[in-house]
């Protein structure tokens, strides 16, 4: 069962005024300012190739600790990496705090479009599952903590879900910052809203694009979707790559999350969300029930997987899910 912090001891995010607004947080989330200069995690980390049972191959980078407190497994966001000032923050902290660390790329994600032919897409659910029920028999029989960060966190929640059904040796909490519940409604959000945003993951998308092309090229040729304009003309334009799926609508209904889902959690998962994020629809969270397993940390700041202040410079969510693991 979940030990919920009371209302006396729970901490609200609230920032420094210059930096309260919701796109500077969002910003600063991915912002090199925030990756510490001296990093002990990186320091002590492998790299490590993680083989599925279905044959794909996920890349890994894996900070061991002598004397273990237990092992925090980090997934990025959409055309994030390993290398994201936002897991590199997070992965530094934990590992000071006496935790092994291991970033895990999704496909297509960080150095790793090598790895596999097939195209990385939202619904890779169980290749990422097996990867981290296999990660976790790293510490043998330390606790396994999972936070994920935007799709990352998506993810994280979806694993959590089929844990339920297929348990992950010693994993004992899963944490989501800012994931997206219903990934159309984030995508019409990213083109519809602040052009900045749009241009930022049409550009990480299309790169990702162009690599793969670079290295399959008798299988790809993704030169007349590369002049879409918008997220959805681009996901609407690779669909024929992904003849399992009807149409768009249908791909994103593989991993849109509904409350239902959210109510046989066999382990203590918490969901850390701002009511000023400004791609995640907040309507999405007002229809989940909270239980036994599951809590939400709504927050009045923090953007999109931000939740940083300035005096000192620090991430919220870090401290409060140290707190609950501690």
């Amino acid at each position: 069962m979940i030990e919920r912090l009371s209302k006396q001891d729970e901490i609200d995010f609230k920032p420094y005024f210059l930096v309260r607004n919701p796109h500077v947080q969002s910003i600063l989330a991915s912002s090199q300012l925030r990756t510490p200069r001296k990093n002990s995690m990186l320091d002590n980390s492998q790299e490590l190739v993680v083989t599925t049972s279905t044959g794909s191959k996920l890349l890994s980078f894996y900070s061991h600790q002598k004397t273990s407190k237990g092992l925090i497994i980090l997934l990025h966001g959409w055309e994030g990496s390993s290398s994201s000032a936002y897991i590199l923050d997070a992965g530094d902290f934990y590992y000071k705090l006496g935790f092994s660390v291991c970033r895990l790329n999704l496909r297509d994600h960080g150095e790793s479009h090598h790895l596999n032919e097939g195209l990385f897409h939202g619904a890779l659910l169980d290749e990422t599952f097996d990867a981290i029920n296999k990660l976790a028999q790293l510490e043998k029989n330390l606790p396994v903590y999972v936070i994920g960060f935007s799709m990352g966190g998506n993810f994280a929640l979806r694993i959590a879900m089929k844990n339920s059904r297929i348990p992950i040796q010693n994993l004992k909490s899963v944490f989501a910052i800012s994931p997206p519940l219903d990934p159309y409604k984030t995508t019409l959000a990213i083109d519809n809203g602040y052009f900045f945003y749009r241009q930022y993951f049409l550009k990480k998308w299309k790169r990702s694009l162009i690599k793969k092309q670079q290295l399959f090229p008798q299988k790809y040729d993704f030169s007349k979707m590369l002049k879409a304009k918008t997220c959805m003309e681009l996901t609407e334009a690779v669909m024929p790559y992904f003849p399992e799926f009807p149409s768009y609508r249908d791909y994103f209904n593989l991993y849109t999350l509904k409350n239902d889902l959210f109510q046989n959690f066999t382990l203590p998962v918490k969901i850390f969300i701002a009511e000023d994020d400004p791609v995640i629809p907040q309507e999405d969270f007002d229809t989940l029930q909270e239980n036994n397993f599951f809590q939400i940390f709504r927050q009045s700041f923090g953007g999109h997987c931000g939740f940083i202040d300035l005096f000192p410079l620090g991430c919220w969510y870090n401290k409060i899910i140290a707190d609950i693991i501690n």
